[in-house]
């Protein structure tokens, strides 16, 4: 099995097991350790990365919500399961910033927010408000709280702040408790979109989700952005693993800038070339 399966598996102990954060990590070392030391064939040895031009073709086959969020994979170096997890409460637009809560180690961290995505996301968030206000009108405006969160604040749950960003076009009943209540958007939709995004683009390079993760972070370092603050960007534990994105440049990597605005601006210039 590829990166991909072993990324599903890893999130199916986090989503569906509930297990903590140090039982999902161990898991991966243990993965890791096998596939580097039993079958030699270690684990994002060189990850896929996309070019600026690349990225702004695969964006420009995305629309709607799948485009908000392929741009925060990409302007944020979100990964996919951050990225749909969002909650109204966690976005800063007078900062341009974002939090991501419970990503990697259990930890939060704050990140860059694209100014590109600020105008779309804010209309969104007000299509998103009037949609909660309607749930709760009709009993069902709740949401899932992670750890003891529903106990500690029994009102959060149906409190604007807390609602997921990129909600399900209908609310569902939670196998864990019964409640019927809107979860957050799937995240095989944005997959399917993903891909039939690169496909569209003609993409020969085998390009996921997290291949926009990748690329963000490369092309920071490209710009001249050093190791210790991708890292950052990034949600990773040990500076070793944000170090594999300068054996794809070759070469070594201070407020951060997102790429995505450079990415967007490509696609516009050829746009404009094709039309002339």
């Amino acid at each position: 099995m590829s990166e991909v399966e072993v990324g599903v598996f890893l999130s199916h102990l986090a989503v569906d097991r509930r297990v903590a954060a140090a039982t999902q990590s161990q898991a991966l070392n243990v993965l890791v350790f096998l596939y580097r030391e039993v079958l030699e064939q270690p684990l994002g040895a060189l990850p896929a990365v996309l070019s600026i031009e690349e990225v702004g073709a695969l964006l420009a086959g995305l629309d709607g919500v799948c485009w908000m969020i392929g741009g925060l994979l990409y302007g944020s170096g979100l990964r996919l399961r951050e990225a749909v997890g969002l909650r109204a409460k966690d976005l800063d637009f007078a900062r341009l910033a974002l939090v991501v809560r419970h990503g990697e180690g259990g930890k939060d961290r704050r990140v860059t927010l694209p100014p590109e995505l600020v105008r779309p996301l804010q209309r969104h968030l007000g299509v998103r408000k009037d949609e909660h206000r309607r749930d709760r009108e009709r009993g069902f405006g709740s949401v899932y709280l992670p750890y003891a969160l529903a106990r500690k604040y029994p009102n959060a749950p149906v409190e604007w702040g807390w609602q997921f960003v990129f909600a399900a076009r209908a609310p569902a009943r939670d196998p864990r408790t019964g409640i019927v209540r809107r979860h957050h958007v799937h995240e095989s939709a944005v997959q399917k979109a993903i891909k039939r995004a690169v496909r569209a683009a003609r993409i020969e390079k085998p390009a996921t989700c997290h291949t926009l993760r990748h690329s963000f972070a490369t092309h920071l370092l490209e710009g001249g952005m050093d190791t210790r603050t991708v890292q950052e960007q990034l949600g990773h534990r040990d500076v070793e693993t944000t170090q594999i994105y300068t054996h794809v440049l070759q070469r070594g990597g201070m407020a951060v800038a997102s790429p995505l605005g450079t990415a967007l601006a490509h696609r516009r210039e050829a746009e404009g070339a094709y039309g002339a």
